[in-house]
This record gives structure tokens, sequence and C-alpha cells, in this order.
């Protein structure tokens, strides 16, 4: 397709009960120059440390060889030759589930786990499954098959891959004797999109994982994970610290601020005041501290949030290394706000001016600009590895 889409990515767990470390691993990379997005969700056998062991070697052996664009087939052999077979079960010590986003089109390997369900709105996507055989034999003699399947996604799809912990939650109990089902759950995620279109990757995940959850009567009879990859429309957000290098270049800054179509956040007392002079705009800079340890916002007419600079962008990369989405507990804190407003976008240009300040005592030492440098690629970092967004970062 031409139209261009942002890809985003949730996932939401719940550990089997009793336990402090799930057996299901997911993870996922975003490899920017190539255009792709791999996401790998692998079930342990059991649940517990050695469940996560398993799991996480099989998801890291998993996402490496999809990176290195082996073919399914390589991908299948290496991990089943490489993963050890259960004594007692004769079954393989985890199953998985691989799907490539690369360059428009998306590929699934399946061993074992749920088959993936695609929804195209509010509607069931029929994938043609292939089944693959494998070079290795199971502990019977019996040549191991995988499942294998491609199609090019449309904005608006959405690919859901869950562990069995979903499919079976809830089994023996007089309601669920045989469990949630496939049924059940494909019928529960359709009733969930058609009443919130919009629903995100991680809310959707989270509402999946839950309704097992209380299947289970709120204990989980096994690890249960899912995942979600949402084809959607990009939501942006620009963030402007520091001032230009050249001040002829002030009204263009200013300028790019200005007609930005998504959200944005001023950071740093000079940037405001040049973005301030180049666009008549007053600053209001009586607003109530929020946060003790940072210096109070400001309001400024067309722009959603306006702080101090270093200080409060390094306590948004704090905040944002320390936590996953789940465990974010956020105040109204100037750093708080940004990190609200960057979980919620996708696409999010940061723009560095890069003059040195002239307070300084020696201004060849570019002391602040080297700071102001070192925070952003550190911000950078963790929003690309940990929050998987896409941070365009350009210095003036």
């Amino acid at each position: 397709m031409n139209e261009k889409y942002y890809i985003e990515v949730g996932s939401n767990q719940r550990n089997h009960l009793g336990e402090y470390i799930c057996g299901d691993v997911f993870l996922s990379k975003r490899i920017k120059e190539e255009g792709r997005l791999i996401s790998v969700l692998a079930d342990g056998m059991g649940h517990g440390v050695k469940a996560n062991v398993l799991g996480t070697l099989t998801a890291t052996m998993a996402l490496g060889f999809s990176e290195e664009y082996k073919d399914a087939q390589t991908i299948g052999n290496i991990i089943m030759k490489t993963l050890p077979v259960c004594s007692e079960r004769k079954i393989s010590y985890a199953t998985f589930t691989i799907v490539d986003v690369d360059n428009g089109e998306v590929n699934i390997l399946e061993y074992d786990n749920p088959l993936c369900l695609v929804m195209r709105g509010a509607n069931i996507m029929e994938l043609e499954w292939e089944e693959l055989s494998l070079d290795c034999k199971n502990i019977f003699g019996e040549t191991q098959e995988i499942k294998s399947c491609r199609f090019v996604p449309e904005k608006e799809d959405r690919i859901i891959f869950i562990s069995d912990g979903v499919t079976q939650s809830g089994m023996g109990s007089p309601e669920l004797m045989l469990g949630w089902t496939r049924e059940k759950y494909v019928e529960y995620v359709k009733e969930t999109i058609a009443h919130d279109r919009n629903i995100s990757a991680s809310k959707l995940a989270q509402k999946v994982v839950n309704r097992a959850y209380s299947n289970d009567n709120f204990r989980s009879k096994d690890d249960t994970s899912c995942g979600v990859i949402y084809f959607r429309n990009p939501r942006k957000m620009i963030i402007a610290t520091g001032p230009p290098f050249r001040k002829e270049s002030d009204v263009e800054f200013a300028q790019t601020v200005k007609n930005f179509e998504g959200k944005k956040v001023i950071c740093g007392a000079t940037t405001t005041d040049i973005i301030s002079r180049e666009l008549a705009i007053e600053v209001d800079d009586n607003v109530e501290p929020t946060d003790p340890t940072l210096p109070p916002m400001s309001k400024m007419e067309g722009i959603d949030l306006v702080t101090e600079g270093i200080l409060t962008l390094n306590k948004v990369v704090t905040i944002l290394s320390n936590n996953t989405e789940s465990t974010l507990n956020l105040g109204n804190g100037p750093a708080d706000q940004i990190v609200r407003l960057l979980l919620d976008s996708d696409e999010i240009i940061i723009m560095v001016g890069t003059k040195i300040n002239e307070a300084h005592h020696d201004p060849t030492l570019g002391v602040e600009v080297e700071i102001r440098r070192t925070t952003i690629k550190r911000l950078e970092d963790v929003l690309e590895k940990k929050f998987m967004k896409e941070v365009i970062v350009q210095y003036i």
C-alpha cells in the first residue's frame, strides 16, 4: 500500500499464580534503517525461572535469526535443533510466534502457539497458512512442522498473538469447562474493537490478558501473554530545546514549531524567549510549581507545554529509564507531563539548538551544548529501544 501508516506495538502479561517472573517472553526490535519491525512471543514450558530462561533463549534466537533474513524453515530448524526436549512429556521446551513487518509486508512464523489473529478493522482477516516440514524430528521420530503465512497490511489492521494461557483460561470452571477457547477469545476481540475502533495496541493487549485473568477467577493458572501490532495514523510530537547556532536561523526555528502538526513542547528559557519573540506570542510565567525538584512551567498560546531545559529533560530520561508503561506512576510535574506526551506519540522530532550559552565564563567551552547533546542522545535511545518510538533528532 502507498498510504503511510505507523506500526504500534503493545504487549501485556500476567505471571502464573505465585511466580515473580513470567515464563512467556515478549521481545520487539525496530530496525529503522531497514524499515522493519520484528516481534516475538515465546512460551517456555511450565512456569517460573526455568520457563523464563527457555522462553528468553527462544525469543532471542528467533529475533536474531529473523533480523538476518533467514527464511522460515532455517529459523525453525535452528531453533528446534537448539532447544532441548522434555524427558517426561517428550515435547519441545518452548513454543514461539514471530511477526516480521518488512517494508510493507508481514511474515508470520508460528510453532505450537495459538494461531495469530489478524483483524482488518473489526472483521477477521482469513490468512492462508502454509505448513513447513523441518529437517529435525521429535522424540517419536515424526517430522516437526511450523506454520507460516504472509500478507500486505493496510491501515487499521491489527495482528494479535497470544500464549495458550489466554485460550485455556478458566479451564475446569463451571462456566468454561474447556477453557475460554479460541472461538470465544476471537469474539471478545471483535467486540472490543467494534466498541472502540481506535483502541491502542497496549490497551487491547491489556484487555485480552485481564479478561483471561478474570476467567481464572483472578488466580492465573498459567503464564498469560498477549502482543498486538497495530497499523494506524501516526501521532506526532516536536520538542524544541536550545537556541540555534546562528541567530538568523531563529525565524525558521520558530516557524517550524508554529507550523508543526502535532503536540508541541518547548524546553529551555532561552528557547522560549526566541520563539516568543519571533512569533510575537506572550509568555505567561504565572504558573504554580508542580514539582519541587524542577523550575515551574510557563504557558504560551499554541504550545502544549513550556518547561525549563536540561534539568527537566534529564528527569524525563530518568523516569523513562527506570519504568515501563505498566509501572509508571506519573504526577503533574513538568517532566511527568512530557513523559505522558512522549508515550502518547509515535513520531517524535527533537530540534536541538547548538549555540553556546554566552553566559558561560569561557564561551569557547561548549559545556551546555555537550550536556544537551548527551541528554538528547540518552532520550533518543530510551525512546527507540525501550518504547519503540520513531525519533528524529535535528541539530540546528
